[in-house]
């Protein structure tokens, strides 16, 4: 790239959208649920990680791995609300092309790391119904800070590329974005060049870590259910599901939404603009807030 492209990449901005066709509603009105939603996120997950902390009869694989989900919501909140409140409060919708991509990883981070979390619960879970006795002795501590830390690089070894590749676009449009935050399939759409590898890359990815964890989950549970259903005892059996109930609500809070917005995107495309402003919202905003 030329010296006068880099000059022109590093002087232009994106311009983030609020909700399509709400345009003349009273930003502060619709600012106001979020805000509730920034609040109630940030301290509700931080009042549990610090519980979790200090009280020792907490520090136990199913605690510690909700621990690990109530810090990526922390992350995924910190990383989406701040540009959504700048646009309903300041009107505020310039955002600098590295900042744009600095956050669009962070959210597909975040989101990666709570795909694999979820699915760490979900083995939890099994063996904790499969293998009572042993469950102790095979999800030792030092055990789950290792699979936490493979999650994590995990993570970042697969949504890195994302940026790194849109970096190397050339943007000469009008760089109006669909949302209020940067997502790697809106910003690639604003890209004056050939986007095939993005396309198969943002795939890849969707499929390696999404995809394949929601299908280790479903695989998950039919493993426990099998195992339940050996159980002699109907009180017994209902127990063990109930330890299930709060992680399967946050598995289809979680994955449901992404699921319909992967579909509208591939054959709605820009037929409903608003439903995928929602969809998306729900997809970042909900899972932190619940």
């Amino acid at each position: 790239m030329s010296a006068v492209n880099d000059t022109t990449f590093k002087s232009s901005v994106f311009l983030l959208t609020g909700i399509p066709g709400q345009e003349d509603v009273q930003n502060l009105w619709i600012s106001l649920p979020f805000c509730l939603n920034y609040v109630i996120s940030i301290l509700g997950n931080s009042v549990i990680l610090f519980i979790i902390i200090i009280d020792p009869s907490l520090h136990e694989p199913m605690y510690i791995f909700l621990s690990m989900l109530g810090a990526t919501d922390l992350g995924l909140s910190i990383a989406t609300i701040p540009t959504i409140l700048g646009i309903f409060l300041f009107n505020s919708r310039e955002i600098s092309f590295d900042a744009c991509f600095a956050q669009l990883f962070f959210i597909h981070l975040f989101q990666c790391i709570e795909s694999s979390v979820l699915l760490l619960m979900a083995f939890d879970r099994f063996i904790a119904i499969h293998e009572p006795l042993r469950y102790a002795s095979i999800l030792t501590l030092p055990r789950i800070a290792r699979i936490g830390l493979v999650c994590m690089l995990r993570g970042v070894a697969v949504i890195l590329p994302l940026p790194l590749l849109l970096k190397r676009f050339r943007y000469c449009r009008a760089n109006i974005l669909s949302h209020s935050y940067c997502l790697h399939v809106d910003v690639m759409k604003m890209a004056c060049s050939d986007i095939r590898v993005n396309i198969i890359y943002g795939l890849f990815t969707k499929l390696l870590t999404m995809g394949l964890d929601s299908l280790l989950i479903f695989l998950s549970y039919i493993m426990i259910l099998k195992t339940v259903l050996s159980i002699a005892s109907n009180v017994e059996c209902l127990r063990a599901l109930n330890t299930c109930v709060s992680h399967l609500c946050a598995v289809l809070i979680f994955y449901t939404p992404d699921i319909f917005l992967s579909v509208i995107y591939r054959f709605g495309k820009n037929s409903f603009p608003l439903l995928q402003s929602l969809l998306v919202y729900i997809c970042l905003l909900l899972p932190p807030l619940l």
